[in-house]
């Protein structure tokens, strides 16, 4: 049996599946990943979270590179590995989707917010660092860009910044807990185009494994974690997403 077989039959047993995607599945819809050669930080330097409280100049260079598209982050259209994420949600056979992306692409591809665990954040908008009041990146533009306003919050007046969690910024609480909740009640942990380097984030498949579940992995590099796997697939995810979970005819 092939391994992608291995895979289809690995889904097919399992009844509570939880997938985890990191910036793999995003690169065929054109989306840049972080860290490998020509990645997002080859090309330009992360802000702190810390430098973006406390310094404008960093504030306005960071919606700068929200407003011009620098990071590419966000505007492109799910690809066949979000579909097929989003057959298996549908189907029922994945109770939970987590993810490592900011992209929206999870819920562009169809899947309802509740079941999506972001762990780092979304950057297809906007939020106050003091109150939590949402804003649109539509509704943020004209100020930026028409008067050089840096954004504040129309109800608190504080900072406002993508719904991004920033090197320095403390990972979301709830988000955490509700991805470790989803892990320790899977009996199939799929990992989808994640390099697995990046902890806290990184332990759920550890963690998945050693309370029973089975752990597959589909990235186009080996990963730390392959060696604790049932399954890699060095593999496209597309293809092999639309090869197990084909869409309905």
């Amino acid at each position: 049996m092939s391994r992608r077989g291995e895979l289809a039959s690995m889904l097919d047993y399992a009844k509570r599946v939880v997938v985890f995607t990191g910036a793999g599945i995003s690169t065929e819809s054109g989306i840049p990943d972080f860290r490998s050669p020509g990645g997002v930080w080859s090309k330009m330097q992360p802000i702190q979270f810390q430098d973006f409280v406390a310094r404008e100049d960093r504030r306005r260079e960071a919606w700068t590179r929200v407003f011009n598209g620098t990071a590419r982050w966000t505007g492109r259209a799910p690809n066949a590995g979000h579909e097929g994420v989003a057959r298996l949600v549908a189907t029922g056979k994945a109770f939970s989707v987590v993810t490592q992306n900011v992209d929206n692409l999870h819920q562009d591809s169809g899947i309802p917010d509740e079941l999506i665990v972001e762990l780092h954040g979304n950057a297809s908008y906007a939020t106050c660092l003091s109150c939590g009041l949402r804003h649109e990146l539509h509704h943020l533009k004209p100020g930026f860009v028409e008067r050089g306003e840096i954004p504040a919050c129309r109800s608190c007046g504080g900072l406002v910044k993508t719904a991004t969690i920033s090197f320095g910024q403390p990972m979301p609480q709830d988000q955490m807990e509700r991805a470790e909740e989803a892990t320790l009640a899977c009996d199939l942990f799929l990992v989808l185009g994640s390099s697995l380097v990046v902890f806290p984030a990184a332990g759920f498949p550890l963690l998945a494994k050693r309370n029973g579940a089975m752990l597959a992995i589909v990235n186009r590099e080996a990963t730390d974690m392959d060696r604790y796997a049932d399954l890699v697939l060095h593999d496209e995810i597309g293809a092999v997403m639309t090869q197990i979970v084909p869409p309905l005819a």
